[in-house]
């Protein structure tokens, strides 16, 4: 008795979709968990994203993790607190993903830190740099939170590292911040190392991250006779802060955080005010051979070419955390989590090669001397020195 042909092909389609979830099954889900739409810092979500790509792609072709291919699943936190928090909630109970990498926005780490350390999920930050998000959330608890990103305290450390060095240029130094959690997270940080590196602060000055005319606020730093204005704040509120300087001709010397890296800086400033700040970043334009690889792969997806640099992280991020299993020969959170702690081997990354970043006490893959010192030049982001720059070591940037 022959077999009908339907029902031939009903068993093959049957095989197929039972191999295909079988296959499916023994994919590893990564988690990435941030802004990828709604404010200006979604175009960094977005490059990190792409670089957690290209990172899957390379090991999933040499065989995957332990024998197993890596996938990705993306949840956008629209740059909302609440929404994020729901999101880590879906990607730990619901999804069952091994680790979460992200988020975008400090904050919303902050919100949703406590799951990762109760749940026992690994987090590797590779976009929010502020300072707290890696900080046990009791002294000696073990420690979720991981980072490979810039810390605005590594940043601090080195722009306070530089004002004490010009000393003889930079004699009145003022301080200025946004008024929201990234912006007095960063005063905070600035005052406590302005302390320990003996620097005296003549002014401090806030103002809202939607103002668009801060001359009150300069007027004041004018008055004090400020020559040195360090700055914390996103990129748009640095913009309309040195466009307000051009209001009232006062241009002392602007060190800032790295948000001045992004693209609506430049774009709110225009070209001539936007080379004035100085400020850090984890690469510039002039990229090694590495690099120029992996940008000629994600570069035509980016939002802006500005934000490559998450692409950077989001890539050597994921290999961290792929040694770590590896080490481990498991993907359990404690062991990955106690396998990042002590890496044996050293990885080696498109940002640089990782030896030992981590500890049990330290979860920050970067420091200030990994910094690259920056200042936009004719539209692009490229390496700045000069005398002070060049004299910089590691005994400098004091914490």
């Amino acid at each position: 008795m022959r077999t009908p042909t339907f029902f031939k092909h009903a068993v093959l389609t049957a095989s197929l979709v039972a191999a295909a979830a079988t296959a499916n099954a023994q994919d590893v889900k990564l988690g990435y968990n941030g802004d990828l739409s709604a404010s200006p810092s979604a175009q960094s979500g977005q490059a990190a994203v792409l670089g957690m790509e290209a990172a899957i792609a390379d090991i999933n072709a040499t065989g995957g993790v332990l024998g197993k291919k890596l996938t990705l699943v993306t949840r956008d936190d629209t740059s909302a607190p609440p929404k994020s928090i729901q999101n880590m909630s879906e990607l730990v109970d619901s999804e069952k993903v091994s680790a979460v990498f992200g988020p975008t926005n400090s904050g919303n780490a902050m919100a949703w830190k406590h799951i990762a350390n109760q749940k026992k999920v690994p987090v590797i930050g590779n976009v929010g740099s502020g300072t707290d998000i890696t900080k046990p959330v009791s002294p000696g608890a073990d420690n979720y939170m991981f980072r490979v990103s810039m810390v605005d305290r590594e940043q601090v450390a080195a722009l306070m590292a530089y004002v004490k060095k010009n000393s003889a240029q930079s004699k009145v130094i003022g301080l200025m911040a946004e008024t929201t959690g990234y912006g007095q997270g960063g005063l905070k940080d600035m005052e406590e190392l302005a302390k320990m590196q003996d620097i005296k602060i003549a002014a401090t000055e806030r103002f809202g991250v939607g103002d668009t005319d801060m001359t009150s606020q300069l007027s004041k730093m004018k008055s004090a006779g400020v020559d040195t204005v360090v700055v914390w704040a996103q990129g748009t509120p640095i913009a309309q802060l040195v466009r307000s300087m051009e209001k009232i001709n006062y241009f002392p010397l602007v060190l800032t955080s790295w948000a001045a890296d992004n693209i609506t800086f430049y774009d709110a400033a225009g070209k001539a005010l936007a080379e004035k700040p100085i400020f850090m970043r984890t690469v510039s334009e002039t990229r090694t051979p590495a690099q120029q690889k992996l940008f000629d792969r994600v570069g035509p997806k980016l939002k802006a070419p500005g934000s490559f640099s998450f692409a950077l992280h989001g890539y050597d991020s994921v290999q961290l955390y792929a040694a770590a299993v590896k080490q481990a020969n498991s993907f359990d959170g404690s062991a990955v989590r106690v396998a990042l702690e002590d890496l044996k081997t050293p990885v080696q990354g498109v940002l640089k090669t990782y030896v030992k970043p981590f500890s049990k006490t330290n979860h920050e893959a970067l420091t200030a001397k990994d910094l690259v010192w920056i200042r936009w030049k004719d539209g692009k982001l490229l390496p700045y020195t000069d005398a002070i720059v060049g004299s910089l070591s590691g005994v400098d940037f004091k914490q």
